[in-house]
């Protein structure tokens, strides 16, 4: 199932995302769901890194590195 949605932006950025999507062969609407992937994957991301936080520091794992050498 689809659902459409309208999102109004500045001109210079529809500018933009005319020039990239001629410069790539996508469309407007392939690009901006792409975007749009990336942005949900992140937020969902630093929900779950905010949410972990605390447990994680109560286990000294306060910085990437501590995690990677945690993991390795």
């Amino acid at each position: 199932m689809r659902t459409v949605i309208s999102v109004s932006i500045p001109e210079e950025m529809a500018v933009e995302l005319d020039k990239l999507a001629k410069a790539t062969g996508r469309t407007r609407s392939e690009i901006v769901k792409e975007a749009l992937r990336a942005f949900l994957w992140e937020e969902r991301f630093r929900t779950f890194r905010s949410r972990i936080r605390p447990k994680a520091k109560k286990r000294g794992l306060v910085t990437d590195e501590d995690v990677f050498k945690e993991i390795s």
